[in-house]
């Protein structure tokens, strides 16, 4: 047997040397490895430094009012956002399946458009925050009278033989379905279809007494009974889900903060005024009530005075306490000053210290930034001369951007709607009229059927459309009160002036 060759020293300090290289090269690669695993959980632990926020527009998630955000979603994120300490982004998703591409895809860091938690989604996306128990409930105008006692319904047993409005294809329409099965009758269907309606289209409908009765999602109801009051939302008609925020799986951290966040929000105070705001609050405080005056003078105050405490206005005749100020103001702006006091009993009822559900502000009904705009204070604003004055200002720098539309009525009620909801829901509108072809210039028929359809999420979720969400057809009826009430009051200080 022959033994082996003995190495050279100088074999021996190579070989030596490539080991000792891929020792090191192994440990470097373990430590390497070592390190991008703790880099990953600390990166899954942290909170991001900005919050990238993705949400579709909509009655409860988000939009522009006065050119204001809002939106119940969007002003709870906010605070969340604020409790980090961390500033937000916001980008708005034209679907459900976008919005969760961009988490899942970590583009976004979470979603705030509440979605049903269910055990396949749960495989893909981390449930956090807040969590919505919302089922279905129905939507049927409150007994006001004895007539109206035959029509009311006390519970699902109630809806056999009756005539139910629904959206084809919704949620709704499936829970009427199997609710018929249940209770071995008949429940008379009709189905609208969802290209041209939405929810808030039939509820509207319900409360104006086209229909006597619709399903709806029960959040969306509450909205919707802050806007009508006359309306009923009590009988249940189906079973609850569970709703929730969603993220990343890789997000633990957000989704923890998250979650410890929302166990104690709901007795916090911030968060029972937001709710307050949204759900509670009647959304039509701003304006004056909806029944149009049978005589000119039924508006005007009655009275010698107006104003509590310190603030105490004298009416002397004409319209209100502040008409000379009006009829200053107007002749900057080049409208009768009539049509100014009819926007001031609008927002306030001529109560110069009103602060709405919005939080638009005095006689004018301003909002703060607004306000800061055009260089006056939240405090000021509940000043009549200086509401007026801003109002004034903000109406000719609206004016300005419609020259497009002739003078005339048709430009008047683009700017009022326009003060009303802010000039980009206006641009909106146009741009969809050109696009569907009515007139970009008529505000009948023209840019007031866009405007309301810009409830709907067909076409607030158009590419042309840039402000999203908007309850247009409130924006119409605003129109419509104020020019019903100019006229009125032109009539009555006619002889006057």
């Amino acid at each position: 047997m022959r033994l082996p060759k003995r190495l050279s020293p100088t074999t021996l300090l190579v070989v030596a040397g490539l080991l000792l290289a891929l020792i090191s090269s192994i440990l470097l690669t373990h430590r390497r490895h070592t390190e991008a695993i703790e880099a990953d959980r600390i990166a899954r632990t942290k909170l991001p430094d900005t919050l990238r926020v993705v949400t579709l527009s909509g009655a409860t998630t988000f939009f522009v009012y006065r050119d204001e955000p809002m939106g119940y979603q969007y002003e709870l994120v906010r605070l969340f956002a604020e409790r980090i300490r961390r500033p937000m982004k916001l980008y708005l998703a034209h679907d459900l399946d976008e919005a969760e591409r961009l988490v899942r895809t970590r583009q976004m860091d979470l979603c705030i458009t509440p979605r049903a938690v269910t055990q396949s989604s749960k495989e893909e996306l981390l449930f956090t925050g807040p969590e919505e128990l919302s089922g279905l409930t129905l939507v049927q105008r409150r007994v006001l009278n004895r007539e109206d006692t035959a029509r009311y319904v006390r519970d699902v047993t109630g809806l056999l033989d009756r005539t139910v409005t629904l959206l084809a294809g919704s949620r709704a329409e499936e829970r009427i379905q199997r609710l018929q099965e249940q209770l071995g009758g008949t429940i008379n269907i009709k189905l609208l279809p969802s290209d041209t309606l939405d929810s808030e289209d039939l509820i509207d409908q319900v409360a104006d007494g086209v229909i006597d009765y619709t399903i709806a999602d029960q959040e969306l109801a509450r909205l919707a009974k802050t806007y009508y009051p006359n309306i009923d939302i009590s009988v249940e008609v189906g079973f609850a889900q569970r709703l929730r925020w969603f993220t990343s799986p890789y997000n633990e951290g957000l989704a923890k903060a998250l979650d410890e966040w929302a166990k104690n929000i709901p007795q916090e105070k911030a968060f029972k005024t937001i709710y307050r705001k949204y759900f509670e609050l009647n959304k039509n405080e701003d304006t004056s009530s909806a029944e149009q005056p049978q005589s000119p003078t039924e508006r005007i105050p009655k009275g010698p005075k107006i104003g509590r405490g310190e603030r105490t206005y004298v009416h002397e005749g004409g319209i209100s306490p502040f008409d000379t100020i009006f009829r200053k103001e107007a002749a900057r702006l080049g409208w009768p000053w009539q049509l100014l006091a009819s926007i001031a009993y609008q927002e306030s009822n001529f109560k110069p210290t009103v602060i709405g559900w919005s939080g638009a502000r005095g006689l004018m009904g301003i909002m703060p930034r607004t306000g800061q705009i055009y260089g006056a204070s939240k405090e000021e604003l509940l000043d009549p001369k200086v509401s007026v004055r801003v109002a004034v200002d903000c109406i000719r720098s609206i004016e300005k951007m419609f020259k497009s539309i002739p003078e005339g009525d048709d430009r008047i009620s683009v700017v009022l709607a326009s003060y009303n909801a802010g000039p980009a829901h206006l641009q909106d509108a146009i741009r969809l009229a050109q696009k569907y072809g009515y007139s970009t210039t008529k505000w009948a028929g023209g840019i007031e059927e866009t405007l309301r359809l810009k409830s709907e999420a067909k076409y607030y979720n158009d590419p042309v459309c840039r402000a999203g969400y908007l309850r247009g057809k409130g924006v119409a009826r605003y129109v419509e009160q104020v020019m019903a009430r100019y006229n009125g009051y032109l009539e009555h200080t006619s002889s006057k002036d």
